[in-house]
């Protein structure tokens, strides 16, 4: 008789705003296993789970907003009183599983808790490290505050207990190992299915349906939009007078500083109103939200730009990847608290074969190389500099400099998520 494989996957956030912890689950399910999501609702997950016969969501109630008019300390307090309760209610009350894979952060409570339920139910413990929470409660608190060092605690000492460790770059595999003894096997990111090249027919069809909703895109011809048009025929192009099209998404956090993508379009704004016919105007979009998109939108409603333009909409979540197919050029401005973690939007764009500006740090060189498949920078003179040289002629000048970018990308579209969690995560998760 055919033994049935489990597989509990716990994030403490937003399931649909976790796009690593969804591929573990649509990966698990593919070889499989039945598997219980335990986490927050909120953004839509992917189609895939939620039409899987093999997935099913425990969501859980969010802490209370009437807790955060006490001081910092008791609110914090508070909430991690409300999410452990919560959280070991769930885990007893779901199928036990061969192993509980956890994201992390944040770890508090989830290791504490997750590592309690497991022994309690003799499975494993396994954790997906993508960043170390102590260093992103560190940039709110200061590294030397008691919270973040009692998170630093929970981390090294849960992250030695556990039966498994998985991690994003090797670079965080060896730091993990030197300073805390914990061996993990590092898993890149690599783009799902969804991240691909798209034609100009959905190119269209897309800007379309975004003109509905946000003018930037829409044209004077309901038939056409901004950047292209279709013809009697039923041709449809690209429009040579059509703006650059430049794209980000963001979580709109502490770690990724908009203000230097601001100071870099003041710049380009400069040089276009100085020179027109070497520069297109530019369509920047910027999707995403989190808690410091309202500050970032009143500075972006300040600005008194005539050639450059910013867009901040919302997408579903089918719609997010043929943008970034669509686009021109990719901006990461991630810097990472702790400097080894990678950003998920660059593996997006290049698999939809997008080439990159991104802020440099010292991993990054693990996902980009400077000057074949993305560009770095430091700061909002060198971003602005690298825009300048981007588009300078656009659309018909420079065009062959572009294609080098994007022919760099080619090897992305063989490397894809599911193959290499079966080579990586697989073997390690895979319990008799």
């Amino acid at each position: 008789m055919a033994v049935d494989k489990r597989a509990c996957v716990v994030v403490l956030g937003d399931v649909g705003r976790s796009p690593r912890m969804q591929y573990h689950a649509l990966s698990l399910a593919k070889e499989g296993y039945s598997v219980d999501i335990v986490g927050y609702s909120g953004s839509a997950p992917h189609s895939d789970l939620l039409f899987s016969p093999k997935i099913s969501f425990h969501y859980m109630n969010p802490p209370p907003s009437f807790i955060s008019i006490f001081p910092r300390f008791i609110t914090y307090f508070l909430k991690v009183l409300w999410q452990t309760w919560f959280l070991v209610w769930t885990l007893f009350w779901i199928s036990k599983p061969s192993f509980y894979l956890v994201q992390n952060p944040p770890s508090i409570p989830t290791l504490p808790v997750c590592w309690f339920i497991a022994r309690v139910n003799r499975t494993q413990l396994a954790i997906d490290w993508h960043n170390y929470g102590y260093t992103i409660m560190g940039l709110t608190l200061g590294p030397s505050h008691l919270l973040t060092r009692f998170s630093h605690f929970i981390e090294a000492f849960f992250g030695r207990l556990a039966g498994i460790n998985m991690c994003v770059t090797k670079a965080m595999s060896q730091d993990l190992q030197k300073n805390w003894g914990v061996c993990a096997t590092t898993l890149y990111d690599r783009p799902a299915e969804i991240f691909r090249p798209v034609s100009l027919s959905e190119k269209h069809e897309l800007f379309l349906k975004l003109g509905k909703d946000y003018h930037e895109f829409s044209s004077s011809r309901p038939d056409d939009t901004l950047l292209t048009e279709r013809f009697a025929d039923g041709e449809v192009r690209l429009r040579l007078d059509r703006p650059g099209l430049l794209v980000s998404s963001t979580s709109w956090t502490e770690d990724e500083d908009f203000s230097i993508l601001l100071d870099a379009l003041d710049e380009y704004e400069l040089n276009r109103s100085v020179n027109s016919s070497d520069y297109p105007p530019l369509l920047c979009v910027i999707t995403g939200k989190g808690p410091l998109k309202n500050y970032y939108a009143k500075l972006i409603q300040a600005k008194e730009w005539q050639h450059v333009e910013i867009c901040t909409p919302w997408l579903e979540p089918e719609d997010y990847p043929k943008l970034i197919a669509s686009a021109d050029l990719g901006v990461s401005l991630h810097t990472s608290s702790s400097g080894f973690d990678l950003p998920m939007k660059i593996v997006d764009m290049f698999g939809c074969g997008l080439p990159v500006c991104a802020v440099g740090y010292d991993c990054l060189k693990e996902l980009v190389t400077d000057g074949k498949n993305g560009m770095i920078f430091k700061t909002a003179g060198d971003l602005a500099d690298k825009l300048l040289a981007w588009f300078h002629g656009f659309p018909q000048n420079n065009e062959e400099n572009r294609q080098l970018y994007r022919r760099q990308l080619e090897v992305y579209q063989s490397l894809r998520w599911h193959s290499e969690w079966c080579k990586v995560a697989l073997p390690l998760l895979s319990v008799d």
